[in-house]
């Protein structure tokens, strides 16, 4: 099964700024296996533009033509963080809110460009 890396980063060599607000639970790489789907919830959120595009990245070496960002609902800012995001991939064909059984405006549906 596929799975989906977001590697560590690199604290010693960030500007100690950074680094004081990198601190990360985890000593290696964390692996998910990949899906159609993804929580955002476990990342913090200035790391959720990378684990967007990292996870859609996978995604479509995968054949995902799919899937679902579970974003949450609260304020509406990491929905607007994530459309914006979408609004400006390019392997991003269209998105919309999820159907009701699905988490409606807390998931984000993407169709992905299918490869040539």
């Amino acid at each position: 099964m596929p799975s989906f890396s977001m590697a560590k980063r690199d604290q010693e060599n960030e500007p100690r700024s950074s680094a004081s607000e990198a601190g990360s639970p985890f000593g290696a790489p964390v692996t998910i296996a990949l899906s159609d789907s993804i929580d955002l919830h476990p990342f913090q959120p200035r790391d959720i533009p990378s684990v967007v595009e990292q996870y859609l990245e996978q995604c479509m070496r995968s054949g995902f033509t799919e899937v679902r960002l579970i974003h949450g609902k609260g304020k509406g800012i990491q929905r607007n963080i994530v459309r914006s995001l979408l609004s400006k991939h390019p392997a991003v064909r269209s998105f919309r809110d999820a159907p009701t059984e699905a988490g409606s405006w807390g998931s984000t549906i993407v169709v992905l460009e299918q490869p040539n």
